[in-house]
């Protein structure tokens, strides 16, 4: 009996141990918006999600594909104008800008073809062109600068984040990249 009540106490305690590894993953699992607000190379781009009203889709089920501009990317466009699209009679601009910078699928990196694809982001009329070579992904836009993804599949409990250098601009236009 004695190697029976052994047996059957290691056997409980595994599973409790298991119940409760399982539980502080799912507890862990952030979303795109958590993940991002607890990044400090993204406060320009969380303010900017909070002043569109995008905090609630951007928490939703998914799966999403954000290609999420650093600080740094928004500093680089010309001045004043984040200031500007902040402003909430530009609330419908930057909605624009945002949701070019959101794919509806899940999208690895891995997954992308050795070549250029267009993928129509959340806005359906504009356009990105991601281009695949190696281990290196751009994306073009509107402008003649591609943005480079410089940290690849970062994943979240609602999809997965890209990190890029640049602000997307949106299109409707042909690839340029």
């Amino acid at each position: 009996m004695t190697m029976f009540r052994t047996v059957s106490r290691a056997a409980a305690a595994l599973a409790i141990a298991v119940s409760m590894a399982f539980a502080s993953s799912a507890a862990q699992a952030k979303d795109i918006v958590d993940i991002a607000a607890g990044d400090k190379r993204f406060t320009t781009l969380v303010a900017a999600v909070k002043a569109a009203g995008l905090v609630d889709t951007l928490k939703g089920k998914g799966p999403f594909t954000v290609f999420a501009p650093t600080n740094d990317a928004f500093a680089a466009l010309p001045k004043g104008t984040v200031e500007a699209l902040l402003k909430p009679e530009n609330k419908g601009k930057l909605t624009d800008i945002l949701l070019y910078h959101v794919d509806d699928r899940l999208l690895l990196s891995k997954h992308l073809p050795e070549r250029t694809i267009v993928l129509r982001p959340i806005k359906k009329a504009f356009k990105l062109c991601v281009t695949r070579s190696g281990k290196s992904v751009t994306i073009g836009d509107s402008t003649p600068k591609a943005a480079m993804v410089v940290i690849a599949d970062i994943h979240a409990s609602n999809g997965v984040i890209h990190v890029v250098d640049k602000v997307l601009l949106p299109s409707a236009v042909r690839c340029k990249h």
